[in-house]
């Protein structure tokens, strides 16, 4: 899967999740956002123009890029899930 379709994916599960993963999604995505929110690379813990909460290091907002089944984190802080 290229980085394209994981930013697609992210945001498709962000806003319209496939109503037969959504709960997965919703459980994976909190479980990430829990570490994202330790990490010295969320964008809360710098100044930042942007508005959205996003990671630092990759540049990806973190309301999608954890709903990203496929994604990783930079970091290898959390893996993506394969079906």
């Amino acid at each position: 899967m290229s980085k394209l379709d994981e930013i697609i994916e992210g945001w498709r599960n962000n806003l319209f999740p496939p109503l037969e993963k959504k709960e997965i999604i919703k459980t994976i995505s909190e479980e990430r956002m829990k570490i994202c929110n330790e990490c010295p690379f969320i964008s809360t813990k710098h100044s930042s123009i942007r508005p959205d909460v996003h990671c630092t290091k990759c540049g990806c907002t973190l309301a999608a890029k954890t709903k990203s089944l496929n994604s990783a984190c930079p970091e290898k802080k959390w893996e993506a899930v394969t079906e």
